[in-house]
């Protein structure tokens, strides 16, 4: 399954780039609602443990998913620092970082087509790899950000362009609001410069542009002002407006300017 593969990759290079930090950089706070390098990981490593256990052992995952719930009154950042038992800095990245080639592997040697359940509705195991790359690649960019880094480039996120496009009808349905038809086209260009062309030919309502941007404004990582995304037509802008991409309650992207790499 190429998009475990993909998960990997993205996952190797968060991997390179946290690999030379010391103990207390994995203290500082990122442009990502406070949350500290630490955070970020512990949130990663629970969340990718969940994926295999929902894989290899439903009736462990449903034991979780209870244990998630239960954890409602308390910071949920504290329930998945009890979950890692606590661990931070360099421990901490050599836990993640031998877990998530386990995690690709497994769904490397899955069929892509079998249902895994979720904290929602159940999913294919494509989907589920594919939103742990997701999740992994959105979270990785305040990371870059705080650091001052920029991205490598990958073609990996080719899967995040489709599952923002696929979370189009939700990203409405979610705020309450009929999805407007039609579905604007994507005209983009990946990051080594092939193309990823989705959708019906429109010249109406249409984005174009880099695909990194894209993947920026549909996981909420950038608002639309602060990328040069081309955008036609009011479905298009509407839905660069409030594009979400991740399960939950209806997000509001972060203001103009707040996102953004740190000057060092």
């Amino acid at each position: 399954m190429q998009q475990a593969e993909d998960f990997r990759t993205i996952c190797d290079q968060l991997n390179d780039l946290l690999a030379s930090l010391e103990d207390q950089d994995f203290t500082r706070s990122t442009g990502f609602k406070g949350w500290s390098i630490d955070e970020i990981l512990r949130h990663l490593h629970v969340w990718n443990k969940a994926a295999f256990t929902s894989l290899k052992d439903p009736d462990g995952f449903g034991t979780f998913i209870k244990s998630v719930a239960a954890s409602r009154g308390l910071n949920f950042r504290d329930f998945e620092k009890e979950q890692t038992g606590g661990l931070s800095g360099a421990e901490l990245l050599s836990a993640w970082g031998q877990f998530y080639p386990e995690l690709a592997d497994a769904f490397a040697q899955t069929d892509p087509k079998h249902r895994v359940a979720w904290a929602g509705p159940s999913m294919s195991a494509r989907s589920s790899i594919t939103a742990r790359l997701m999740e992994t690649w959105s979270h990785a960019q305040a990371i870059y950000d705080e650091l001052g880094e920029d991205r490598p480039p990958s073609d990996a996120i080719a899967n995040i362009v489709v599952l923002g496009l696929n979370t189009y009808g939700w990203t409405f349905k979610n705020r309450g609001e009929e999805p407007p038809q039609p579905v604007p086209q994507l005209v983009l260009t990946l990051p080594t410069g092939a193309a990823q062309i989705l959708g019906e030919d429109s010249e109406a309502e249409r984005i174009e542009g880099a695909a990194l941007e894209f993947c920026q404004v549909v996981t909420q990582c950038r608002n639309i002002a602060d990328t040069s995304l081309e955008v036609t037509g009011a479905n298009a802008r509407r839905w660069m407006d409030v594009a979400q991409s991740f399960a939950g309650p209806p997000q509001d992207p972060p203001p103009p300017g707040l996102r953004a790499k740190r000057l060092v």
